[in-house]
C-alpha cells in the first residue's frame, strides 16, 4: 500500500475510534449527571441527541426523509472521499491527504450514529450567556477542520502549474 494512503487510513480509523469512544463516554456519564461545566460561562459538556443535520437542519422533517437524506449524504461523502484519496494518492500533498482523512473519518463516525442509533450524539457545548453554538462532537470537528484545511491549502498553498 502507498505510504500516503496508509497515512490516510490511519487518520480515518483514528478519527472514527476517537469519535465513537468519546460519544460512548458522553452517553454513559452525561446521561447520569446532566451537564459538566468545563469553563463556566463558556464551555460545557452536555449530551444532545441530534436527529437532524448540522445546526439541526432537517430535525423536523419526516423520519424516513431525514434518514434517507442524511444517511445517503454521509455515505456518499465517505465513499467519494476515500475513493478520491485512493485514486489520487500519488499526486495529493500530505495536507490534502490529512484533510480528506479528517472528512472521511468524521463522516463515518456520524454515519455510524445515524444508522445504529438513529441520532448523532453531540456533547461539546460552547456558549456566551444564553447564546449557544450548536452542540457538536469529534466527528463534526474533524469534518470542519478537514474542509477548512483543504480549502486553505487549495487557495493559498497549492503550487499552481
Amino acid at each position: 500500500m502507498n505510504r500516503k494512503f496508509t497515512v490516510f487510513a490511519v487518520i480515518v480509523l483514528s478519527v472514527i475510534v476517537l469519535d465513537l469512544v468519546t460519544k460512548e463516554l458522553a452517553v454513559r456519564y452525561l446521561s447520569k449527571v446532566g451537564s459538566i461545566s468545563v469553563i463556566p460561562g463558556f464551555f460545557d459538556l452536555t449530551l444532545v441527541w441530534n436527529r437532524g443535520a448540522a445546526f439541526g437542519v432537517l430535525a423536523e422533517a419526516p423520519e424516513y426523509i431525514r434518514k434517507l437524506i442524511l444517511i445517503g449524504a454521509s455515505s456518499i461523502a465517505a465513499v467519494v472521499t476515500v475513493a478520491y484519496a485512493y485514486a489520487k494518492r500519488n499526486s495529493l500533498s500530505y495536507w490534502e491527504i490529512v484533510s480528506l482523512a479528517l472528512i472521511a473519518g468524521g463522516a463515518v463516525g456520524n454515519l455510524y450514529d445515524r444508522i445504529f442509533i438513529g441520532a448523532v450524539r453531540d456533547f461539546f457545548d460552547f456558549y456566551i450567556k444564553n447564546n449557544h453554538w450548536p452542540a457538536f462532537n469529534i466527528a463534526d470537528s474533524a469534518i470542519s477542520v478537514g474542509i477548512a484545511t483543504f480549502i486553505v491549502y487549495e487557495l493559498f498553498f497549492k503550487k499552481k502549474s
